[in-house]
């Protein structure tokens, strides 16, 4: 039951974006992706050179994937995050949580993986869910940034699916983490400095960093764990946890209400991580041999 970690990915994963929501008085969002990047790198590399483990950062014949992961997972995230400048929220998220359903495809045709039909209908079920919760709406004239909202999607579904080729090469999962903050920190920084500047840190305004920064930190091990060791489309259908956890934050913490429609998509959504971990166990007892 690896793929479970992506519940404790998706926990993390929506504390960040309070972190990030918290911060843009301050900060841009691809800077505070910067940020979170740049905390994941010096985080990682600190403990493993503490460790005495320095000589193993690099990861040799590995380091095209790491790019290739990288490179994906940069540009999904700057993608999502335009998307969010220019869209109505709930239209970009959704967009952005196409990408189970480009993994269903990408691992199928890249990897050769099949999947039960319970499974892909559990990730159906839960990006339906996804729509009934954030109920997306387009406006004319947002065409282009809904293409890049969508390939943010399909982006981040190419850099899950690297995770799992590095997984399966029998690279640690620390090392994932590591190479990805190292690209994601110079893609980000690069776009930054090209739509931007960075602004000043002070006492008062760094504690949307360091939150950012652990929360995304742990966010991208769990997942990684999940992704590298466990049953790619049930990770991908666990991922629309991030959702359902970011609504409970935000009835807490902004005190905002929920119309029925959007509980009933919470429930689907639920519903659906359900199906898929059955769906995994069901996979699990075949290849044990406990069905025929």
């Amino acid at each position: 039951m690896t793929s479970s970690w992506m519940l404790v990915s998706g926990f993390f994963f929506a504390a960040a974006g309070v972190f990030v929501k918290l911060g843009t008085q301050w900060y841009d969002a691809a800077e505070l992706a910067f940020y979170r990047s740049l905390f994941s790198f010096f985080a990682v590399a600190v403990v493993v050179i503490a460790r005495g483990g320095g000589g193993q950062l690099w990861p040799g014949p590995s380091i095209g994937m790491h790019v290739i992961r990288g490179t994906m997972g940069a540009l999904g995230l700057l993608g999502y995050f335009h998307a969010m400048a220019k869209l109505p929220l709930a239209t970009a998220q959704t967009l952005n949580y196409t990408s189970p359903l480009f993994l269903a495809i990408a691992t199928t045709l890249v990897m050769g993986e099949r999947f039960s039909k319970l499974l892909i209908a559990a990730v159906l079920l839960g990006f339906g869910g996804i729509a009934i919760l954030l109920q997306p709406s387009f406006a004319s004239g947002q065409e282009a940034p809904a293409l890049i909202g969508l390939f943010s999607g399909a982006f981040a579904s190419w850099a899950y699916l690297a995770v799992r080729s590095l997984g399966r090469a029998g690279e640690p999962d620390w090392r994932i983490v590591l190479w990805f903050g190292i690209v994601a920190t110079v893609l980000c920084a690069a776009f930054q400095l090209a739509t931007s500047t960075f602004h000043p840190v002070r006492w008062d305004n760094a504690w949307p960093i360091i939150g950012v920064g652990v929360t995304g930190t742990l966010a991208q091990f769990a997942m990684t764990r999940a992704y590298s060791a466990g049953n790619t489309l049930v990770s991908g259908a666990l991922s629309y946890s991030t959702i359902v956890y970011a609504t409970v934050f935000t009835v807490v913490i902004w005190d905002e209400s929920l119309s029925p429609l959007a509980w009933a998509g919470m429930v689907i959504i639920v519903a659906s991580g359900l199906l898929a971990l059955r769906a995994e166990r069901k996979e699990d007892q075949k290849e044990a041999g406990f069905e025929s």
